[in-house]
């Protein structure tokens, strides 16, 4: 098999594939690994094989993957009598040229499998384990209500990367954790598959956003009625709506919750009181919640509305130091970062724990 190396890009190549990166932007090993019979084997194996790949790609983006991968290994070969183009490759992409691929139109309006996956190094470097979220997303669709909440934002890949390091999974385990407008629900999910959380609530504004939550919940082995491992539960919520203390248990089937996270939240200037008016409510159950919220700053006037609206209500903020990674050296989840995002820590001060009228 290819050197370790070799291996580590051949598999930052297959989770930017399953992840659905345009497939411009997709780092390739170099040639002369490419062309070796033994990486051949294994992308085809963990790519294309369709009786090894769970969740695949649509078949629309895998055509055009294996072009380009084809088009690489008809380059690389020097010499046709001692290199070769695995018969399972051109396989692969021969089924496809021949059976109904939708347009690119209509494959772009249409649901498909992403998977995104959180490598976990071990303290010594020595093994890694994937930590794999895969959804069901509508990339370019939205909802009837509006809402932008069928596909995962960067802002949400960036928390779901803070939460997997040693300070986030101290955060996260054991805890009872709470979504506030969680879209696909890849945080929620990422919680409860494999930061081990006591319990998680994944909520929503919009009811087919919630059923699409429980669709990836059952698509990642997580079921809502099970009595065993980490309790699971999803609902609607308007924001800027009261929070009822003594129905909490019975609403959500969880006590109140340690921890409250939002990704891509802040977005609109009309939401910002209503959602900081629901952060309240939450501390107000819980003064020691913390709360994160991760950012994708496209309109600072906009974010600093959020910011001023925690400052009237008396929070405690400061933003982590947890910048996103520079795209060439991302490893899994991919994002662009030519846009910042940030992420906040958010509690009540100290003044407002001891006198529930201080501002």
């Amino acid at each position: 098999m290819a050197s370790a190396e070799s291996l580590a890009q051949l598999q930052i190549l297959q989770r930017q594939y399953l992840q659905l990166v345009d497939p411009l932007q997709l780092r390739w090993p170099d040639a002369q690994v490419l062309k070796s019979p033994e990486v051949q084997s294994w992308m085809f194996l963990h790519m294309f094989d369709e009786g090894s790949v769970k969740s695949p790609p649509p078949e629309r983006y895998q055509l055009r993957v294996l072009k380009l991968l084809i088009a690489k290994l008809e380059r690389s070969i020097v010499d046709p009598e001692e290199d070769e183009i695995s018969d399972d490759l051109m396989s692969a992409m021969a089924t496809l040229l021949t059976s109904n691929v939708p347009s690119e139109a209509d494959s772009a309006q249409q649901k498909a499998f992403v998977t995104y996956s959180y490598p976990l190094h071990s303290a010594d470097d020595s093994t890694s384990e994937e930590q794999a979220v895969t959804l069901l997303e509508a990339r370019s669709v939205i909802s009837g209500s509006g809402t932008t909440g069928l596909r995962t934002w960067e802002a949400a890949l960036l928390l779901g990367s803070y939460l997997t390091t040693d300070d986030g999974r101290r955060m996260i385990k054991g805890k009872r954790v709470f979504e506030l407008g969680a879209g696909t629900g890849v945080i929620s999910i990422l919680c409860a598959k494999h930061l081990g959380a006591s319990g998680v609530v994944a909520t929503d504004g919009d009811e087919a956003v919630v059923d699409a939550i429980k669709t990836n919940l059952f698509l990642n082995g997580l079921d809502v009625d099970s009595l065993e491992g980490c309790q699971v539960r999803t609902a609607a919520l308007k924001w800027g709506w009261p929070v009822d203390a003594m129905a909490f248990s019975e609403d959500y089937g969880m006590e109140v919750p340690n921890v409250l996270l939002g990704a891509d939240v802040t977005y609109d200037k009309t939401v910002i009181p209503r959602l900081v008016s629901t952060m309240n409510e939450f501390l107000d159950l819980n003064s020691a919640l913390e709360i994160l919220i991760s950012a994708t700053i496209r309109n600072e006037a906009t974010f600093e509305t959020f910011l001023n609206a925690c400052r009237r209500n008396g929070f405690r903020f400061e933003q982590l130091g947890f910048p996103p990674i520079p795209e060439p050296e991302q490893a899994g989840p991919f994002y662009p970062t030519s846009t910042p995002i940030q992420i906040w820590r958010i509690t009540k001060s100290e003044a407002a724990r001891n006198d529930p009228f201080a501002v």
